[in-house]
């Protein structure tokens, strides 16, 4: 996620950009669904329902389940097979030219026929469009889009691009009816219209209620008959409550660790009425650093954070072990990944060395620093992380930080105005491939707004990365760049989290949305009487 706010484990050898991709599974999912409907409940916010914007996780949560995408990513794999889709593929070496072509009886939830002319706009109006909150980035190496005939596309790119498939196997490929979508503005109504496995039939605040889309076409088969999304906003403790007295059948994301600490225990236990279910994640977070601040400018402070930073207390007495300590901007799991950040200023606070790095810098008295965060976008968790780091660096004696919380909004303005010297960037990557966590950040249009650039990473490393269809072979280049980072200290990786669902007994399903590809697969969600 420039899942923008927030933040996939294996080795992730990918093959789609090699050649023509063949679909796998049923043409035709079950249209009805089968078995009992299911009750989610999540703290994530349904930012927007037009996926040429909110892009959040909890929004994610209806796109996923409502919009189809010319490929996708099957339950269990990180490489993406055809979904509305017949077939898709490079049709050159140069990874420049992507053909698709359609299976034949689309149709939207409204029942009008999914053509060419429906992908190509959906790509074109997210572009036009280009929402600040929206997944445009994602598609910035579009040319043009050409439709040769009803269920034909080829997208020809700016440059070679061989991470575009994983690209539009993401959110940010969602096709939309060319009808009943604006071509220059979103959507605000709340309806919604795709080709996806379900369909939304009422939304307000407090809910979302979903049926099975009977004219779906594709390899997903549903095994209920409907799902309802509860939102708590941002309440832990409701959510908790909700799950253990059974008025929601799971709790997807945003439960407090030390709630899923005391449930994962009565699990262990076979004590209690739920059970909790975890799996692989990349979800990572940072601190970022803006290069032009006049403290966290100087390379000396920097270093001093880094060395004093103690990432394995701060995920045992914040995190309750719910993450692990990150050394590296490319997390564990993912192609390429090296602990830079372990190898230069170690695992433990060395106050000597921090207070050598501030003296190189002309500091001798006290750092006087905040750290801006807010409440909910990255984790419920995120201002008491940040309060703990202010409590470290404290106690080195070397500086005197306090922690500022403010709302998303006043935030998100905050830091691209350069308000902000030190703030939290957490992650959850678009697509499971290293580039999704360097060209977001490190690219001459980084989403972190840090005024950062290394002409070497931009200049060389990114582009040779992306020419390269056979992805383990970029994970030299992609070492580098993270070494460079560490060098250069515009961020502070602090941890990698993992995923966690809680659920009543006879909820089944659950790990298919708890893999990484992070995608949340409601039709894979089934309940029975125990």
């Amino acid at each position: 996620m420039r899942k923008r706010h927030q933040w996939l484990a294996g080795s992730l050898g990918v093959g789609v950009v090699a050649g023509l991709l063949s679909g796998c599974g049923s043409d035709e999912g079950d249209a009805a669904g089968t078995g009992e409907p299911v009750i989610m409940g999540t703290t994530d916010e349904v930012q927007s329902l037009d996926p040429a914007s909110g892009y959040n996780v909890g929004s994610w949560l209806v796109f996923n389940n409502v919009f189809q995408s010319l490929i996708s990513f099957p339950r269990g794999s990180t490489t993406p097979e055809p979904e509305a889709a017949k077939s898709c593929g490079f049709t050159d070496s140069a990874s420049r030219v992507y053909r698709c072509v359609l299976k034949d009886g689309l149709k939207f939830s409204n029942g009008n026929s999914m053509t060419a002319e429906d992908v190509a706009y959906s790509f074109e109006r997210t572009l036009r469009i280009n929402d600040d909150k929206g997944p445009a980035y994602l598609l910035s190496s579009i040319k043009n889009i050409e439709t040769p005939d009803d269920r034909t596309v080829v997208f020809r790119l700016r440059g070679s691009d061989a991470t575009f498939p994983m690209k539009i196997a993401s959110n940010a490929g969602a096709i939309v009816d060319h009808r009943e979508y604006p071509a220059d503005r979103l959507r605000t109504d709340n309806k919604i219209f795709g080709s996806g496995v379900y369909k939304l039939d009422s939304f307000n605040r407090k809910k979302a209620d979903f049926s099975v889309n009977p004219e779906y076409k594709g390899s997903a088969e549903p095994k209920n008959s409907g799902m309802t999304l509860k939102s708590f906003h941002g309440d832990q403790a409701a959510l908790k409550h909700a799950v253990q007295r059974g008025t929601v059948d799971l709790a997807y994301r945003g439960l407090a660790a030390k709630d899923i600490y005391e449930l994962e225990a009565k699990t262990t236990q076979n004590r209690g009425n739920v059970r909790v279910v975890d799996g692989a994640s990349a979800e990572v977070m940072h601190m970022v650093f803006n290069m032009k601040d006049p403290v966290v400018g100087k390379l000396g402070v920097r270093k001093a954070i880094a060395h004093l930073v103690d990432r394995t207390a701060l995920v045992r007495d914040v995190y309750q072990r719910t993450a692990e300590p990150l050394y590296s901007v490319i997390p564990a799991g993912i192609t390429g990944h090296k602990t830079p950040f372990f190898d230069k200023y170690g695992d433990r606070p060395q106050r000597d060395k921090a207070a050598a790095a501030l003296r190189g810098a002309g500091i001798n008295g006290k750092v006087k620093l905040t750290l801006w965060a807010t409440p909910v976008r990255f984790g419920p968790a995120t201002v008491p992380a940040f309060k703990e780091i202010a409590q470290q660096l404290n106690a080195s004696g070397l500086f005197d930080a306090e922690v500022k919380s403010v709302p998303l909004d006043e935030y998100d303005k905050g830091v691209r105005a350069g308000k902000y010297g030190v703030y939290v960037r957490g992650w959850l990557p678009d697509y499971p491939d290293p580039d999704i966590f360097i060209t977001p950040f490190f690219s001459k249009k980084s989403v972190l707004a840090n005024n950062y650039e290394s002409k070497r990473i931009t200049d060389d490393l990114i582009p040779d990365t992306v020419l390269e269809a056979n992805r383990p072979v970029t994970a030299d280049k992609f070492a580098e760049i993270q070494s460079i980072v560490a060098d250069d200290l515009p961020v502070l990786p602090l941890w990698q989290g993992k995923q966690y669902a809680v659920a009543q007994k006879g909820i089944y399903g659950i790990e298919w949305s708890l893999d990484a590809s992070t995608v949340p697969r409601f039709w894979e969600i089934s309940k029975s009487e125990e």
